[in-house]
This record gives C-alpha cells, structure tokens and sequence, in this order.
C-alpha cells in the first residue's frame, strides 16, 4: 500500500523559512515524478514544484527563487525548502507521487499545513 508522510508545516512570520519532507513507501515499482502541491481557503489545488525521477524540477512562477524542491538519495524522499514565505504561501501543502506501471498512478499525501503570519 503507498503512502506519502509530509511533515515541517507550521506556524512562521513573513520573511521566515520552513522545510517540508514528504516519505514514500510501499510501491514495489519505485516511484517517478514527484511534487508538492498546495490548497489555500475557498481555492483549488494548485501545483508548486515538481522532480522527475532525474531531478529535473518545475516550479510555479508564485514560487521561483524562494522554494527549492529536492530530492533524496534514495528517490523516495522529497524536500521542500521554502524561503522568504509571505502570507499568501499560507495554505496546506499535499505531497504527490506518481507510479508508472501499466499506466500512471497518482497518490497524495494526507497534507501538513503552513501559515505565514504578516
């Protein structure tokens, strides 16, 4: 059974900086693109930063030059580092995973909450 544990959420000032990490287990295929994606209050859910499994990156244009998205050695391991957070990055944060096998699965995390107080 796949599963994705995010943690790192939490409570900051604007200007401040927070790390997220998403864990995931359970896919005997390995798992390939990667990504965080978030949802503000009364929004839909919108994508942050992607990695292939190659680390290759893609980032929204909210977020360029403030997140950085990595990934650990061991390919099931994402990081977010998050940079200068202004009020507007105040959402939660779902991590995401796709495994390919005969076609694409999509899995989520359950999500850990940032708030970026002004």
């Amino acid at each position: 059974q796949v599963q994705l544990v995010e943690s790192g959420g939490g409570l900051v000032q604007s200007g401040e900086s927070l790390r997220l990490s998403c864990v995931a287990s359970g896919s005997k295929y390995g798992f390939g693109t990667m990504g965080w994606y978030r949802q503000a209050p009364g929004e839909q859910r919108e994508l942050v930063a992607t990695v292939t499994i190659t680390g290759g990156t893609l980032y929204a244009d909210s977020v360029k030059d403030r997140f950085t998205i990595s990934r650990g050695k061991g390919r099931n391991t994402i990081y977010l580092q998050m940079n200068s957070l202004k009020p507007n990055d105040t959402a939660v944060y779902y991590c995401n995973a796709k495994v390919l096998i005969n076609r694409e699965y999509t899995y989520w995390g359950q999500g850990t909450q940032v708030t970026v107080s002004s």
